[in-house]
């Protein structure tokens, strides 16, 4: 039988100055042999556990809404796929999302609340956990193992990577180890953290990848995956290795219809959620870096079209007008392969380094241009509070035919181009038509898009288009589509 997943956020079912870091200078706790009479050694986590287990908390929040029969709850994700839930939606499925037995009735107030986990990782009791545990929260509450319930109080938050800081008072106050050293795939991993409010539990599984993204889960996404046994509730909750040290916040699960583990579970690594506690702590906000460009992974089609040795690198595909990428003389086309002397491997890891760098800091990028190499070195400004989206990666894949047979193209003017919600200023000429079985169409060309360069020369007209395309073989297209430019390869 065929099983439709989604993607799950997991808190827990919603039922309508500088931190003094925990570092870890040894391990505070390891694996144990114990011996039964006349048995093997058996492995056990104890010790460790019980040293641990005391600093991830119970978080439940509640806040007043209201809701009509008619009200329909949005959801994270796209349309045309089961869309990623929070444990809200769990619950609407059973009791309706709104009205429950008297649909229609006007809209009143109520108060709804949900549960998931946190992690102490101060003495003084600084609180990670995520943003969707505690979110538009008028009152949140902390329970530890030994019963103390605290009010605690919400520090900031960051959306954008699912991060949230919390702070208590209290005394002898238990904290997780910080992690220093980065998960490898292969290595033990328990997940601690309270599933659908029953209480702490503790599961183990290994680590099954690291660095996942382009899961639409967050805006800034660098993953470390775990079969460890997670479930909505979990959220918020400790990632630990072995030694007793905290190395990701659990997050999200891949999940089937009923929403429970399968074995995928997702957690931000710890290092992605220090940076941003810290900036929280200190300034109540979260401030990126911010290059100017949109960007794209590099695919085998796209380095051939590039002349690249290979597919590691981000290329740039349009440098906006007065930012620092202009300033500093990057130009579409350009395949960035390095920062600071450290390799790219893909869109997302760019992305990540200039946001993790703080505004204002110069930044030594290696490019790839048909001429060979080159050093550039941007100095980052601050992202804007409405964040870019970067290009996404779009199937580039050849064909046996001519390259843009079954393409018919127009010119493009104003009109057209607010009808296609890009600038009215935007040169190149407009695609009308694609046949479904030609090699363009199979490369992401569509109807509606603006091709605006045809190998890296511009045209404005049908007729600098033909020229530009020629009889030759394959060709490299810059393409805008609804505002975000992307390079097209297609080949002969």
């Amino acid at each position: 039988m065929k099983t439709n997943f989604a993607l799950v956020a997991l808190a827990a079912a919603s039922l309508g100055g500088a931190v003094s870091w925990h570092y870890a200078t040894e391990h505070p706790a390891a694996p144990t042999y114990v011996y039964a009479q006349g048995g093997a050694p058996s492995l056990t986590f104890a010790p460790m556990v019980r040293k641990i287990a005391p600093a991830v908390v119970n978080i439940s929040s509640s806040r007043v809404v209201r809701t009509s029969g008619s009200q329909n709850r949005n959801r994270r994700g796209g349309r045309g796929q089961q869309q990623p839930q929070t444990p809200e939606d769990f619950f609407g499925q059973l009791f309706g999302n709104g009205g429950g037995m008297f649909p229609g009735m006007p809209d009143q107030p109520r108060r709804e609340g949900g549960v998931g986990s946190g992690v102490i990782v101060s003495g003084d009791g600084y609180i990670l956990t995520n943003n969707h545990v505690v979110d538009k929260a008028d009152t949140v509450k902390v329970s530890l193992n030994d019963r103390r319930e605290f009010t605690a109080k919400v520090i900031g938050t960051d959306p954008h990577t699912d991060i949230a800081v919390l702070k208590i008072e209290g005394r002898n106050l238990p904290a997780v180890p910080i992690g220093q050293t980065k998960p490898a795939v292969g290595d033990l991993a328990l997940a601690i953290g309270n599933p659908f409010g029953i209480g702490q539990t503790v599961t183990m599984g290994i680590v099954s990848a690291t660095g996942r993204n382009q899961m639409n889960i967050e805006q800034y996404e660098d993953f470390i995956q775990t079969d460890a046994a997670i479930n909505p509730g979990n959220s918020g909750g400790a990632l630990v290795n072995t030694n007793g040290e905290l190395i990701g916040i659990n997050t999200a699960i891949l999940a089937g219809g009923g929403g429970g583990n399968q074995g995928i579970g997702f957690a931000i690594p710890v290092a992605m959620a220090h940076e941003v506690m810290d900036q929280l702590v200190k300034t109540g906000k979260v401030v990126r870096g911010y290059m100017g460009a949109q960007i794209q992974d590099v695919t085998p089609t796209l380095a051939k079209a590039f002349n690249l040795k290979g597919i590691n690198g981000a290329a740039l595909t349009n440098i906006e007008s007065g930012t620092p990428a202009e300033k500093a003389g990057l130009q579409a086309g350009d395949v960035v392969t390095a920062v600071n002397g450290e390799p790219i491997s893909d869109s997302n890891s760019l992305r990540l380094r200039i946001s993790r760098t703080a505004p204002g800091t110069p930044v030594r990028l290696t490019v790839q241009r048909p001429e060979g190499p080159k050093e550039v070195t941007v100095t980052l400004g601050q992202l804007p509070s409405q964040d870019k989206d970067d290009d996404g990666q779009p199937d580039l894949r050849g064909g046996n035919k001519t390259p843009l047979e079954g393409v018919s193209v127009d010119d493009l003017d104003a009109q057209t181009a607010r009808q296609l919600q890009i600038a009215p200023s935007t040169k190149g000429v407009v695609v009308t038509e694609v046949d479904v079985a030609s090699a363009a169409y199979e490369a992401g060309l569509r109807r509606g898009d603006v091709i605006q360069s045809v190998n890296r020369k511009p045209v404005t007209s049908v007729g600098e288009f033909e020229t530009a395309v020629g009889r030759g073989g394959s060709v490299l297209l810059l393409v805008n589509r609804g505002g975000a430019t992307r390079f097209v390869a297609i080949e002969k």
